[in-house]
């Protein structure tokens, strides 16, 4: 097998990407409570966000956890459903939403302390049909997936996304799936027909900032929109290998890490891009911009790397854990929180002075 599909193959593991045996059939899993846990710690969690000044990571079987002394103590949140999530995003200490199979869309608007669905799978293919049907540019192509999508069900899980405020957030997935919202989740629209993506690459990562927006995923694709969402242009990147992860800085650089280590940061709207070097040939599953606007990064081998001051490179800081890092967030006291498939650590590694 080759490496990228052997990464690829890691990816579908560690975000439960295949269809668990405990989540058949599908309908039961929307409607069945998160599993208890009696060790908040030790569940599989697959991303981790800040709320304000407290900690939320999801993951496996709809567990959502809360911590509010910096990542040192973790209890459990009340979740209606018992899908794999993937994906939270906080714009704001109350406001969150998060994502996971079965096209599942979840919102809190206490911090993560309770949640409940707002989308599901066959409602999202139904508005992918909606869209393509009310296009009169549409391609027969658009038309075939977009009622495969409905035919298939509440099959594709959502795998990246990201809340810009607390009305507009946009959500990436498997097979070109994507939905926006402009009211806080009371209604998505899909954009599936907005992106130039015949093949249906999956989808890795999300990020916006004002009127920008970004899409990245398999095979290098990378998609740019200037104007909230309302075009996307495909832009060329210098690599054809997966992207998992972005950083948009407040200057409006942006940073494209993936497969085999490769960091990428353009600075001109994917005109020209520079590569970083890296010291290590581990896949990057992660990146996060530090309180001082540098960012933090882990890869596959359970290690942290750090940007350089120029930005030219990436620099070790040390081993978080012995599995892969999924993601990662600074606390608020400074110190690295990292959740992957042994759950969740604190780490030493505090602030980025190195």
């Amino acid at each position: 097998m080759k490496p990228q599909r052997l990464c690829a193959a890691f990816v579908a593991l560690l975000t439960g990407f295949a269809a668990h045996a405990s989540e058949a059939p599908v309908k039961p899993v929307l409607q069945r409570p998160a599993l208890l846990v009696s060790q908040p710690t030790h569940a599989v969690l697959i991303d981790i966000a800040r709320a304000g000044e407290r900690l939320v990571a999801v993951g496996e079987q709809g567990v959502i956890v809360l911590s509010d002394d910096y990542g040192k103590h973790w209890r459990q949140a009340s979740v209606p459903v018992s899908v794999s999530l993937t994906a939270v995003s906080f714009p704001s200490a109350h406001q969150g939403w998060a994502v996971g199979h079965a096209g599942s869309i979840l919102h809190t608007v206490d911090g993560g302390e309770n949640w409940t669905l707002q989308l599901d799978g066959k409602v999202a293919a139904q508005r992918v049909l909606d869209a393509v049907l009310g296009d009169a540019l549409a391609s027969e192509r658009q038309l075939k997936v977009a009622q495969r999508f409905v035919a298939d069900g509440a099959d594709k899980p959502f795998l990246s996304v990201h809340f810009s405020n607390d009305r507009q957030g946009t959500a990436v997935g498997a097979f070109g799936l994507i939905v926006h919202t402009d009211d806080g989740g009371q209604t998505w629209q899909s954009w599936v027909d907005r992106l130039d993506n015949p093949a249906g690459n999956h989808l890795y990562a999300v990020v916006s900032q004002g009127e920008r927006i970004y899409v990245t995923g398999e095979q290098g694709v990378l998609f740019a929109s200037l104007d909230k969402g309302a075009h996307f242009k495909r832009l060329t990147t210098p690599y054809e290998g997966s992207f998992f992860a972005m950083n948009l800085a407040g200057n409006g650089d942006l940073l494209l890490v993936g497969l085999r280590g490769n960091a990428w940061r353009t600075q001109d709207q994917g005109l020209h891009w520079q590569s970083l070097h890296n010291p290590m040939q581990a896949s990057l599953m992660a990146a996060r911009a530090t309180n001082t606007g540098r960012v933090m990064l882990a890869d596959q081998a359970g290690r942290l790397l750090l940007s350089s001051r120029d930005d030219s490179q990436l620099r070790v800081q040390g081993q978080s854990t012995s599995s892969p890092v999924a993601a990662l967030a600074q606390a608020a006291d400074g110190h690295w929180v990292v959740v992957g498939a042994r759950g969740v650590k604190r780490l030493d590694v505090q602030g980025d002075k190195q």
